[in-house]
Parts: structure tokens; C-alpha cells; sequence
């Protein structure tokens, strides 16, 4: 794999987000009972997250019932178990278990996410042994750690919390507004307005942050193999006094990294602020017209309380979507890159039975010899020359001019 095409995988990945979605998921076929234990306790804790605020929207009419009955009766207000007392204790029993069964999901997901990164730094570490020595003339050693560091890194990330997150959200944003159309269809309609208005924004950023994303990363793999580079030659620069002509190219890929960085960052949390705003606007002008409701008796004290709630809760699952989003898309953009590394050709391998040579005599020859390290540019054409037993032969030429090829190439590390 070029250093070209490795720039190209990161500056357009994903380009196959789906299949490298259902890849990355075929990893985790030994976790089976695990996952269905996570969404299992995903599924519960969106359901109690739904129902609560539809719950809460009983509790407080019961509790506005209670305190207008003390004060009409003149008597001291306390609360009766029927049914405020009942009510108060289901209400706290639904949030305690709802906190029980997220930090579990929680915990049981980064057990998951872990062991998946240890079976791909496995398979890794196996490829690596594999490939043959093109490849790594090809590739500096910075861009490998890069697959077996920074991408497994982002993976692991993105899916102890982001995906949870957004599996999530989503639940309870359909649910939320499945209740909020219940409670008033018309105050439901306003806020979809607003939200449509999100969407958007959310469309226009995630595609720039995806493209920002996929530089910064090829500019921090370009910045480990050029650091690495200059570490291990350090004496052959210094023998060559070119320190001054190293510094200023790391200086120029610390700077490239700098601005990458700046862009991508600025981008990233640039979305939150503005969504966070509509979300606010959107409240006022629901808040404005649920009062004028309530005053003339259209929907109860609980009942706006609890739409409130169901606001307020696809508003920040939007809001963490949309960063999700961006999380998930730079995670497939790394995922797709570890399976190009786990995809990339493999030496070929010698034969189970090969022909034992009984009388060898030693003579080398190379019949219109032609190679190139890629095929846009070939480094040497029809080569020929024959070299007798006992025979030495000088290969002289200038840097660059395929003594190392030569010798490789008669060493059989290229095919």
C-alpha cells in the first residue's frame, strides 16, 4: 500500500460506511450473549426514561390536588399514600432502576469494546508478520502505528460511549414524541419546525467535519513517521548537517497538524452552541403558547410539566446525535482503515512440495528484468545479465538507481 494510497483511504474514508459497519460488528460474533445482555438493558432504561415524564405528569396533578384540598380545608398538609404516597414511591423506584441498569450497560459495554480491541490488535499483529517488504518500504513506520494506536483508540471510544448514546437517543426521541403528540399536537407540530431547522444545520456540518476529520488524521500519521524517521537517523543527519532542513520540515508538519486540528476542533463544537439555541427559542415560544393553553383549561399543570420534560429530552439526545454522528462517522473512517491494513496482499507463500534441487551449480541469471514499486512508475526495464558460478560481479550506479532493488529482487522479497 502507497503512502499515496493510504493518504487517499484517509481523506475519503469511509467510503463504505455500511459494510464497514456490518464488519466491524461480524468482529463481535463471540460476544453474542454479552451484547444481548446490553440491549436488553438499553431497551429498559429507554423505556423508564420514556415513561417517567408521563408518569410525573399524574403525580403532580395528584400533588396539586393534595395541597388545594389542605388549603380549602384549612388543615395541615401531608401526603396520603393513596395515591400520592404510591405514586411518589413508583415514580423513585423507576429512576433508581433506570440509574441501575445504565451504569451496567455502561460497564458491560466497555468490557465489549476492549476485547474488541484486543482481537483486532491480534489480528494485527498476525497481518503484520505476514505482508511482505514492499509493503513496509511503502509505508513509514509512523502510518503502522497509527492503525494499531490511534484508530483502535477511536474505536474503542466510540463504542463504550457513543454508541450507547446514540442507540439511545434514538429510542427516546421516537418515544418522546410519540407521548408529546398525546399531550398537544399542535405545540408538537411547532417544535418539529424547529427541529427540521437542526437537522439541517447538523447535515451541513457533519459532511465538512467528516472531510476535516479525515485530514487531520493522515496529517497526525504524516507527524509520527516523520518524528520516528528523524529519531532513528538522527546520526545521518547529523553526518550530513541537515539538522536545520529536518527541523524545518517537522516544524512545517507540527504547524499542518496545528491548523488540522483548529479546523476540525472548531467545527466540532461549533454544532452544540447552535443547536442548543434553537432548542432554547423553541422552548420560549412552546412555553408561551402552553400557558395560554393551561389558562383556558385545554391541558393541566402535570400535563405541561411533563411535555416539558419530553422536550427537554429530545432536545439533548438531538444534540448528542448530531455530535454523535460525527463521533461514529470518524470511528468507521478508522475501523475502514484497519480493514484495508487486514485486506492488504500477502507474501505468497511457498510451495508444500517443492522440486529439491540436486546439483545446483550456482549461476544467477536475470532475463528481461523489468520492476517498479508501483505500476505508474517502473524503476528498472529488461534487465538481463548472467552470473557464473564463483563469479563476482560490482553493482555500481547512483542513489536511486536499483542496487537495493536488484538485490532484493534476487532475494525474491518482491514477486
Amino acid at each position: 500500500m502507497s503512502r499515496e494510497k493510504t493518504a487517499d483511504i484517509e481523506r475519503d474514508a469511509p467510503r463504505h460506511a455500511m459494510k464497514t459497519a456490518i464488519r466491524l460488528f461480524g468482529q463481535l460474533s463471540n460476544q453474542r450473549a454479552r451484547l444481548i445482555t446490553v440491549v436488553f438493558s438499553v431497551i429498559i432504561t429507554t423505556a423508564l426514561n420514556i415513561i417517567t415524564p408521563y408518569y410525573s405528569a399524574d403525580v403532580m396533578d395528584s400533588l396539586i390536588a393534595a395541597v388545594k384540598t389542605a388549603i380549602t380545608q384549612g388543615t395541615r398538609f401531608v401526603i396520603p399514600w393513596e395515591p400520592l404516597g404510591r405514586q411518589l414511591t413508583a415514580i423513585t423506584v423507576m429512576y433508581a432502576a433506570m440509574t441501575a441498569f445504565y451504569f451496567f450497560q455502561s460497564f458491560l459495554m466497555a468490557s465489549v469494546a476492549e476485547k474488541l480491541i484486543l482481537t483486532l490488535r491480534e489480528q494485527i499483529s498476525d497481518k503484520i508478520h505476514k505482508l511482505p517488504l514492499k509493503f513496509f518500504d511503502a509505508s513509514k513506520p509512523g502510518e503502522i502505528l497509527s492503525r494499531v494506536t490511534s484508530d483502535l483508540d477511536k474505536i474503542s471510544e466510540t463504542l463504550q460511549t457513543g454508541l450507547l448514546r446514540f442507540i439511545t437517543s434514538i429510542g427516546t426521541i421516537i418515544g418522546s414524541f410519540a407521548f408529546m403528540f398525546y399531550f398537544s399536537p399542535l405545540l408538537t407540530v411547532i417544535f418539529i419546525g424547529f427541529t427540521a431547522v437542526s437537522f439541517f444545520i447538523t447535515k451541513l456540518v457533519a459532511g465538512k467535519n467528516l472531510e476535516l476529520s479525515a485530514v487531520r488524521q493522515e496529517k497526525v500519521a504524516y507527524l509520527t513517521g516523520l518524528t520516528e524517521e528523524y529519531y532513528a537517523g538522527r546520526n545521518v543527519i547529523k553526518a550530513y548537517n541537515n539538522e536545520e532542513n529536518s527541523i524545518t520540515a517537522l516544524n512545517k508538519a507540527i504547524e499542518d497538524v496545528a491548523a488540522a486540528n483548529e479546523k476540525t476542533d472548531f467545527l466540532t463544537n461549533s454544532v452544540n452552541p447552535s443547536i442548543r439555541f434553537l432548542s432554547r427559542l423553541s422552548q420560549a415560544v412552546i412555553l408561551l403558547i402552553g400557558c395560554s393553553r393551561m389558562a383556558k383549561g385545554l391541558m393541566t399543570f402535570g400535563a405541561v410539566q411533563a411535555y416539558f420534560q419530553y422536550m427537554g429530552m429530545c432536545s439533548e439526545p438531538l444534540t448528542e446525535a448530531a455530535y454523535m454522528i460525527n463521533s461514529l462517522q470518524s470511528a468507521f473512517a478508522s475501523a475502514e482503515r484497519t480493514f484495508e491494513f487486514l485486506d492488504g496482499d500477502e507474501e505468497v507463500k511457498d510451495t508444500a512440495r517443492p522440486v529439491p534441487l540436486e546439483r545446483a551449480k550456482g549461476t544467477v541469471a536475470f532475463e528481461n528484468v523489468s520492476f517498479g514499486y508501483t505500476p505508474e512508475k517502473t524503476l528498472m526495464r529488461n534487465i538481463s545479465f548472467t552470473a557464473k558460478q564463483g563469479q563476482k560481479i560490482a553493482i555500481v550506479g547512483a542513489t536511486g538507481a536499483g542496487k537495493t532493488t536488484l538485490i532484493n529482487l534476487l532475494m525474491r522479497f518482491y514477486e
